[in-house]
């Protein structure tokens, strides 16, 4: 198999899924989760989270690259079993994956609407002259068909394509965070009165803060979803990982700060277009519309990348027998998972009728247990009862980092709506019964369809 993608374009894969649309839809709830800018204690503290899960992430995709990531992880650690739970948590993995994926997705096309609408303020009553069923609802699940049918080509070119278009996310962030410090005025940086008086009440807040969070560092691990297409994966996927969430660490924290020292933290957390507020404020609605193209911009690069990233997932996993064998096909001469890129394009466009603040909560709190706390209790039972496992890179103070990292996840589970902890319990049930129904139904697949 030759893997194509370097350090530069893992890195850069990595930054567009985590800088896309997520700070410019997220601020205003983030702000509003503990009611003042003392939330930002829940991007520092979510920093170190992610940083710790992500040295989690850089040892399994070292010692264990292939494609699906988490899926990949669980299936080599506990899959190896013909029968039991073992073989069960895998499937669970892209189970709820089909429903927590596709709605951090659809989160992107959702929160770039307002952006759609500060351009073209008419654009509601437009779509209802022209009769759309859906009205922007739709818009923005046809973005997503349009991004799908762009990944539908080789991975090569699909890999210069994504350093393109995170060169305009870049270039976006970098015109905030310059415009910030430019006209930093720290006064209006202020605190309610009840800011720092903890209690139950001050650590829901933080829990829901960071929860939000966390969703916009979501993609720190995407290049671990492509392991089977990566150069030299035991070095290049510990450092496009690590790099990414201390760039995007830093690129988040100063960028927060620039845009609460300009717009007073009262109004941004009513906006909906809290970037194109922040450009009008400084420069006028001429120059924020211009701005508001690049916002754009950014999202069609973060979508473009977590598709990629996470249309591998389902692929992998019927490749191996553990998931729909339909997944498992690909383009007879571009050599794409055809099944599982669109299905995942499709899924995504239906969630795009859903509302933002459902679909960011439900996408994080669904996998808390079945992805990140499976593959921490994954990593330790990979280093104790595996010796013959080959292990590239190791997390420094282990197990420290993954401890954290543990606590961390299960701290903001607790800070999770019941209604959406309902929903947890639903997606593994229905996961369970179907892999009751399908799981002694293994199908060979043939070796033509495999990836190149």
């Amino acid at each position: 198999m030759v893997r194509g993608l370097g350090l530069s374009q893992s890195i850069a894969l990595n930054i567009a899924n985590m800088v896309g649309i997520g700070p410019f839809i997220t601020i205003p709830l983030f702000l509003a989760a503990m009611h003042g800018p003392q939330a930002l204690i829940a991007w520092v503290i979510a920093a170190v989270l992610v940083i710790c899960d992500g040295l989690v992430w850089s040892e399994l995709g070292a010692a264990l690259p292939g494609s699906g990531g988490t899926y990949h992880f669980l299936r080599e650690i506990f899959g190896k079993q013909t029968t039991g739970w073992g073989r069960m948590l895998p499937f669970l993995f892209v189970w709820q994956f089909l429903v927590s994926g596709t709605m951090e997705i659809a989160s992107g096309y959702i929160g770039a609407v307002p952006y759609l609408k500060y351009i073209f303020p008419e654009l509601s009553n437009l779509l209802n002259e022209w009769n759309i069923p859906g009205g922007t609802n739709t818009l923005a699940a046809v973005g997503c068909l349009i991004v799908t049918w762009m990944l539908s080509r080789r991975i090569e070119v699909v890999g210069w394509v994504g350093i393109v278009l995170c060169t305009g996310t870049l270039l976006t962030v970098a015109t905030v965070i310059i415009s910030g410090l430019m006209n930093f005025n720290a006064s209006l940086i202020t605190f309610p009165a009840d800011a720092f008086h903890i209690n139950g009440t001050w650590f829901n807040g933080l829990g829901a803060a960071m929860l939000i969070a966390i969703y916009d560092y979501f993609g720190y691990y995407n290049i671990c979803h492509l392991g089977d297409e990566v150069q030299n994966p035991g070095r290049t996927i510990p450092r496009a990982v690590i790099a990414s969430v201390v760039i995007v660490a830093a690129i988040y924290l100063t960028m927060n700060l620039s845009i609460i020292a300009v717009v007073p933290w009262q109004q941004a957390m009513e906006s909906k277009q809290i970037a194109a507020l922040f450009m009008e404020t400084l420069y006028g609605r001429n120059i924020a519309v211009i701005f508001t193209w690049l916002v754009l911009w950014t999202v069609l690069a973060c979508m473009f990348s977590i598709t990629l990233g996470y249309s591998r997932i389902p692929f992998a996993a019927a490749l191996n027998g553990d998931f729909l064998p339909v997944f498992a096909y690909v383009h007879p001469t571009k050599r794409y998972p055809v099944v599982s890129l669109w299905a995942l394009g499709l899924l995504t466009a239906i969630f795009c009728y859903v509302p933002l603040d459902i679909v960011i909560e439900t996408a994080v709190t669904v996998r808390i247990l079945v992805q990140f706390v499976a593959q921490i209790i994954g990593l330790h039972v990979l280093r104790t009862t595996r010796p013959e496992i080959v292990m590239p890179f190791r997390m420094w103070l282990y197990p420290l980092p993954s401890l954290i990292a543990l606590v961390g996840w299960l701290f903001v589970l607790r800070g999770t709506r019941t209604e959406l902890l309902w929903a947890v319990a639903v997606v593994i049930v229905s996961g369970i019964a179907v892999y009751s129904v399908v799981a002694n139904k293994r199908v060979t697949i043939d070796p033509k369809n495999n990836m190149p």
